[in-house]
């Protein structure tokens, strides 16, 4: 997915602070329309001020269920990326994807669909006609230094669903309660969907060198003792060995993990690019606008939608920000 505002706030993102066993930090998101009076709007959680990274998680958009015949769906042209890895999964509807890598897929619930685009990728995203609702997460991640530059690529996941006792997880990246995903990242990661039965309590063993977030799709869940309703995004820093969470509420509650030991390098990230300083952003934005083949380009479908121009860069110099 794109990040279609037409004046992207300068975002820069930077090196955590050091974090102890501080209680969970509650992030609440802002609505972000993709584009148009009628389009379907987003719930952004990362970045924002208050925290910039989880892991190398650096970015996290949360939309649905919304009708695309109401809000006229997903439907967003050619767009590069650069510097990150884009992790799609539904809850719900289909997408259809192209890339400058030639891929051709489809994007469905409980499947990962995973994109590097470390020197340059574009791509598109419309959902299908056969679409009466769309729900999900797009999600992305920083690379770090020695692999920002890394070729184009493309990985499909369907992971199994593991009984966790009143809870279910699917594990598409890193490892969980006996489940590993074979989907390859650069840094180590964590990424799995739960569904938690009503009143359920489950306890995770996880890695205590990682921080994590939980973000909350449905229903309400306790994570770690503080309550999280839907669309709150739950962040917990290093040094758990054990995450408990439970269903607060009478109906089913899903909610998405997400974790990484601290990213530890300091990124910049305006629009579709994450890069290390305010002079590559201006290179990759001036090499997409010429449509330089650093990026690529995907084959010309009847009725697509447009390629998206960049939006004009900011009238200040863009500089690294730091997690509180």
């Amino acid at each position: 997915m794109s990040n279609v505002e037409t004046e992207p706030p300068v975002l820069d993102c930077g090196d955590p602070a050091p974090a102890g066993l501080a209680g969970v930090e509650v992030l609440t998101a802002r609505d972000v329309p993709l584009g148009g009076p009628r389009a379907m709007k987003v719930r952004r959680t990362l970045p924002q001020r208050k925290r910039s990274l989880i892991g190398a998680w650096c970015f996290a958009d949360h939309y649905g269920p919304a009708d695309p015949a109401v809000t006229g769906g997903m439907s967003v042209g050619s767009h590069p990326h650069t510097g990150l890895q884009t992790v799609s999964w539904l809850f719900a509807g289909e997408i259809e994807h192209r890339d400058s890598l030639g891929s051709h897929a489809l994007i469905r619930p409980g499947e990962l669909n995973l994109m590097t685009g470390g020197h340059g990728i574009c791509h598109s995203e419309v959902s299908t006609p056969e679409t009466t609702s769309l729900h999900g997460v797009q999600l992305w991640v920083a690379l770090p230094d020695a692999h920002r530059h890394a070729g184009r690529d493309f990985q499909h996941y369907a992971p199994p669903a593991t009984d966790l006792g009143g809870a279910t997880a699917r594990v598409f990246l890193g490892s969980l309660a006996g489940e590993a995903s074979p989907v390859k990242t650069f840094t180590p990661l964590l990424g799995a969907e739960l569904l938690l039965e009503p009143g359920a309590t489950v306890s995770l063993d996880v890695d205590p060198e990682f921080e994590h977030g939980l973000l909350v799709d449905t229903g309400s869940v306790t994570f770690a003792g503080t309550p999280l309703t839907a669309a709150d995004l739950g962040y917990l820093g290093t040094g758990r060995a054990t995450l408990e969470l439970t269903n607060s509420g009478d109906g089913p509650a899903r909610a998405m993990l997400l974790g990484g030991p601290p990213f530890g390098e300091e990124i910049v990230m305006w629009w579709n690019f994450v890069a290390r300083t305010h002079e590559e952003i201006v290179a990759y934005r001036e090499a997409w606008q010429a449509e330089s083949p650093q990026f690529g380009a995907i084959p010309e479908v009847p009725g697509a939608p447009a390629r998206l121009p960049a939006p004009v860069l900011p009238n200040v110099r863009i500089k690294p920000r730091r997690n509180p």
